[in-house]
């Protein structure tokens, strides 16, 4: 007789809530340093001061799939 644990099965649930999260935070603290940079760095990176405030604005778990790790 072959017993099977459910044990191992609840730890990749867990883990893949747990990288989300650090996925969602990572991205609200980039949003955030958007704002901490001057008009001459966001100049460089091609975008505005406004588009940098709206992007800083968005909520944290509002990110492209493009963005998932």
């Amino acid at each position: 007789m072959t017993f099977i644990t459910a044990s191992a099965g609840r730890r990749r649930p867990r883990t893949a809530l747990i990288s989300r999260l650090a996925h969602m935070l990572a991205v609200r603290r980039q949003r955030r340093a958007l704002l901490k940079l001057d008009d001459r760095a966001l100049e460089d990176i091609g975008i505005s001061r406004t588009e940098a405030r709206a992007e800083a604005n968005r909520p944290f778990w509002d990110a492209p799939e493009s963005w998932r790790c």
